[in-house]
């Protein structure tokens, strides 16, 4: 995110349709960079404590099968994605990173009584609208996958950017005597990517199991199970069952979960016996140093001791 981009350096990488919105907007590149790289780190933080840990974002673009087949687990990495590239342009044209754009338009309801409009609001509306036409360039080219893969990830993408949308909120900056917040000046606001994060991991635990087929004149994403409620736009699909991922399967995209930590004490799904998958775990001690008894000292430090704690630590065998 930090070089200069270029067309014939970087812009060449991409797919098709990227590549020409690349040369036509070199300038967003360092904001969709800066998006991706959000996005790995919040997917490997989200699943952190289940089988599947989004370690495998980290080959990114050369992704495995547990990412390209049309799983639950793309279909977060997707929304996410698709989100994050959203936010990011939409907060960098408030910043003023970018030239062909600026602050977000000043809401056309009344402001709350003793507030008014003011400041720079995230650019949503911008960020949506370039962001789409980012992250769905793979999606509607005739290389990438089948066409219920491509419908699928497009879905997903537009779940992302609707939870993003819904989630702009006012914020708020007070003025008055001795901070008296006698007048408010708000604009609108988009919430840091892990709060989109969360949303969407519920989404992904939630999510359907499509089929793409013919309804009426088009192919539609309709549910594989009869009697499961109809997709709405706001549900993340995915096409595929996704493995268990508790052994090595390069072939299928599962790492294993072989010398992973545990929790024994946990219930939860980075419990020993869920995440371990019942094969046991090992046991050892470690030895940590720490900072203990501090005493603050006149004026102005605090001193500490260095004190030697054992820690149990629990891995899958």
């Amino acid at each position: 995110s930090r070089v200069a981009w270029n067309e014939s350096q970087h812009c060449r990488l991409l797919v098709p349709e990227q590549l020409q919105l690349c040369r036509r907007h070199l300038e967003v590149m360092p904001s969709i960079v800066r998006a991706a790289r959000r996005t790995q780190a919040l997917c490997q933080q989200s699943f952190a404590d289940m089988r599947w840990n989004c370690s495998s974002i980290q080959r990114a673009p050369s992704f495995g099968p547990d990412l390209l087949t049309g799983t639950r687990e793309a279909a977060f990495v997707h929304a996410l994605a698709a989100a994050a590239v959203a936010q990011g342009i939409a907060r960098s044209c408030a910043s003023g990173e970018l030239p062909l754009c600026s602050c977000g338009p000043s809401p056309s309801e009344p402001p709350a009584p003793g507030s008014r409009w003011g400041g720079c609001g995230d650019n949503l509306s911008h960020g949506l609208q370039l962001g789409a036409a980012f992250t769905d360039g793979s999606a509607r080219t005739s290389t990438g996958g089948t066409p219920g893969l491509r419908a699928v990830n497009r879905h997903n993408g537009a779940v992302g950017r609707a939870v993003l949308s819904d989630s702009l909120d006012t914020r708020c900056k007070c003025h008055g005597v001795s901070g008296s917040c006698s007048v408010k000046t708000c604009w609108k606001g988009l919430p840091d990517l892990g709060e989109i994060a969360s949303d969407l991991k519920s989404r992904y635990l939630a999510a359907l199991k499509v089929t793409h087929r013919l309804v009426g004149p088009r192919k539609q994403l309709i549910p594989k199970e009869g009697d499961a409620r109809p997709v709405t736009e706001m549900d993340l699909v995915y096409l595929t069952n996704s493995l268990d991922y508790c052994t090595p399967n390069p072939q299928l995209g599962s790492l294993g979960t072989q010398d992973r930590p545990c929790n024994r004490s946990s219930v939860g799904s980075d419990s020993c016996d869920l995440l371990c998958c019942g094969r046991g775990y090992n046991t050892y001690t470690e030895e940590v140093q720490e900072r203990c008894h501090c005493r603050y000292r006149w004026c102005c430090s605090v001193v500490c001791r260095r004190c030697r704690r054992s820690l149990e630590r629990h891995v899958c065998k």
